[in-house]
């Protein structure tokens, strides 16, 4: 039986982890040591940051409602409280997109809310 040694797969391996750190700075994107330290914490950012990002967004949409509601005179938390008892569920993307957007959609929205906080 022939001796089989690992020298294709190791250098696929290894190929592999250069193309990711391609147009990295340095020995970072030629040594494949300091290559595959670069690729892993990469990676690691790259995770946290498709975390941080839904809650970047959701603050920017919350901040975008506040302002819009402050315009049709209420803050956000009486404005959402007041969607929620009119029965209007729409999400806080949506709403942000008519604050900035569609401004009298959004003071009908107000104006829903306000009435339902009334009864």
């Amino acid at each position: 039986m022939a001796r089989v040694k690992g020298a294709l797969a190791t250098r696929k391996r290894r190929n592999k982890t250069l193309k990711l750190a391609k147009g990295y700075f340095g020995a970072k994107s030629k040594l494949f040591k300091t290559a595959k330290e670069a690729v892993m914490k990469s990676g690691n950012y790259a995770y946290i940051g498709r975390r941080l990002k839904k809650r970047d967004f959701r603050r920017l949409w919350i901040t975008r409602i506040s302002a819009a509601a402050k315009i049709n005179g209420m803050n956000y938390s009486t404005f959402m409280n007041g969607l929620k008892k009119a029965g209007i569920q729409i999400n806080r993307k949506m709403l942000a997109e008519l604050a900035v957007n569609d401004a009298a959609g959004f003071a009908t929205l107000a104006k829903s809310a306000k009435k339902a906080l009334e009864k």
